[in-house]
């Protein structure tokens, strides 16, 4: 653990995807899925993409990631896309598809216990989010789950802007694994922290974060110091 002294917040803000959860073991099957049924609708001729492409792009907003994943696809072929994506996940999350990270429960449990108000602020949509944290039985721990598939916004600074105002919260940690984490707490105001143990995003990317952490355990000395 990287340590910055850091001041006690008023709540903790999460992203969702390789933070609190390990996503892909949820994804890689719905990956496959998805451009299988493309295919079959005749929406897209080549072979699926490498699933390591879409578990990089992860953080970014939807449309974002699949200029990434299929930049020679049609508009139509990325709209359908979205559905599957959400379809298939939704199906896969109801089957029991996908974990937290080690720990994440139950010190999530105990920050809610010691009176600091919980959020997620994720790039992802809004049934997304609200049902990994349902399925995973984690949402009745949160004062808030804020997506930009429901808010409509454009960076993760605004959603996160969004958030404290509509919550009124003056201090807060941002915690995260990628770099749209660490500029959202940076552009407001906030102290962040980067999570080192996901593979997704590449390590310089969470560098500018105040304090680095290996394990989601760690949070909770953060609060003592």
């Amino acid at each position: 653990m990287s340590v910055h002294k850091l001041r006690k917040p008023e709540a903790v803000i999460f992203d969702m995807d390789g933070t609190l959860f390990e996503t892909d073991k949820l994804l890689v099957p719905v990956h496959h899925r998805v451009f299988e049924t493309l295919r079959e609708e005749g929406l897209y001729e080549r072979e699926t993409p490498p699933v390591e492409r879409l578990l990089s792009c992860l953080g970014m907003l939807l449309e974002d990631i699949w200029r990434q994943v299929m930049p020679d696809s049609t508009e139509a072929a990325r709209k359908r896309a979205d559905v599957l994506l959400l379809q298939y996940e939704r199906e896969g999350l109801e089957r029991g598809e996908g974990e937290l990270y080690p720990f994440v429960e139950e010190t999530l449990r105990e920050l809610h216990s010691r009176g600091i108000k919980l959020f997620v602020a994720s790039n992802g949509l809004e049934e997304y989010v609200k049902g990994v944290a349902e399925f995973k039985g984690i949402a009745p721990l949160f004062d808030g789950l804020y997506s930009a598939g429901e808010y409509e916004t454009s960076t993760k600074v605004d959603l996160v802007a969004r958030l404290l105002k509509d919550h009124n919260i003056q201090s807060a940690w941002m915690v995260g694994d990628r770099s749209s984490d660490v500029e959202a707490g940076n552009g407001n105001g906030l102290q962040t922290i980067g999570c080192a143990y996901a593979t997704y995003g590449r390590a310089s990317e969470i560098e500018g974060a105040d304090v680095l952490i290996n394990d989601f355990r760690e949070l909770l000395p953060l609060l003592e110091q």
